[in-house]
C-alpha cells in the first residue's frame, strides 16, 4: 500500500506474456475492492495486443507478428510489445470527482507528461499539436488519437480507457527501445534516451506519487 493523496495499491508485475498481462488487468477491474490501483508491468519479447473490437482475421498478414498476443479491454488497433513498459490505473469514477472523460484523461496522464518532462522533453497532446492529423488505424502507432502523446512531432505513445458504470481502467505504454518490426512506432532510444525497465518504473512511480 502507498499513501499518495489517498490510499493506493501499487503493483510491480514481472515480465509476462500478452495474455497474462491482459488477464491481470481484467482481474483488477473485476475484483476492484474500492482501493485504487496503479500497476507497472512489462512484456515478453515479440508480443502484441489487439483492440477490443479488432478481429485477427481482418489484419493482413497477421502471422508475421507471432502467436504471443491477447485482446485488450480497450479499443484501438494492434500494438506491439516487448520493448516497452506499461501502466494500468483502476479506480472508481467517483474518485475522479466531477471530471468528465476528457478531463479524466488529462488528469490521469499527467504523471506520464511529467515523466517525459523530467527527461528534458516537451510532450504535448496530439489534439493540440496535430489536430488535422487525428485518424484511426488498424495499428496503434500509425494512427493519432486526441490524447496520444507527441514529442518532437512524433507519437511516442497512447492511452486508452475501459469504463463500466462505476469504474475506470486506463492503460498505456512507454516505448523504451527501437523495435525491428514494422508499426512499432517511435521510442525513447530514438530520442537519445537509454533507460532500463527498472529505471523506467522507478521514474514513473516517482512521477505518479508527485501528482
Amino acid at each position: 500500500m502507498l499513501n499518495f493523496k489517498n490510499e493506493w495499491r501499487f503493483i510491480d508485475s514481472p515480465k509476462m506474456s500478452a495474455k497474462a498481462n491482459m488477464d491481470f488487468d481484467k482481474s483488477l477491474l473485476e475484483n476492484f475492492d474500492g482501493t485504487p490501483v496503479f500497476r507497472l508491468y512489462s512484456w515478453e519479447d515479440n508480443s502484441f495486443t489487439i483492440g477490443r473490437f479488432q478481429k485477427l482475421e481482418e489484419i493482413q498478414n497477421i502471422e508475421r507478428f507471432g502467436t504471443n498476443y491477447a485482446k485488450r479491454m480497450t479499443g484501438g488497433g494492434l500494438l506491439l510489445h516487448g520493448f516497452d513498459v506499461s501502466y494500468s490505473i483502476v479506480l472508481s469514477i467517483s474518485q475522479l470527482g466531477r471530471r468528465g472523460v476528457k478531463e479524466s484523461y488529462e488528469f490521469l496522464c499527467q504523471f506520464i507528461l511529467n515523466f517525459y518532462k523530467d527527461l528534458g522533453f516537451e510532450p504535448a497532446w496530439a489534439k493540440d499539436t496535430l489536430p488535422n492529423s487525428l485518424s484511426k488505424s488498424p495499428f496503434c502507432q500509425e494512427g493519432f488519437e486526441p490524447y496520444d502523446i507527441i514529442i518532437n512531432g512524433k507519437k511516442i505513445g497512447g492511452n486508452a480507457q475501459k469504463r463500466t458504470k462505476s469504474l475506470i481502467l486506463q492503460h498505456g505504454s512507454i516505448p523504451l527501445r527501437k523495435d525491428k518490426r514494422k508499426y512499432s512506432g517511435y521510442s525513447l532510444e530514438e530520442l537519445g534516451i537509454e533507460l532500463s525497465e527498472k529505471e523506467t518504473k522507478e521514474r514513473l512511480l516517482k512521477s505518479f506519487k508527485e501528482l
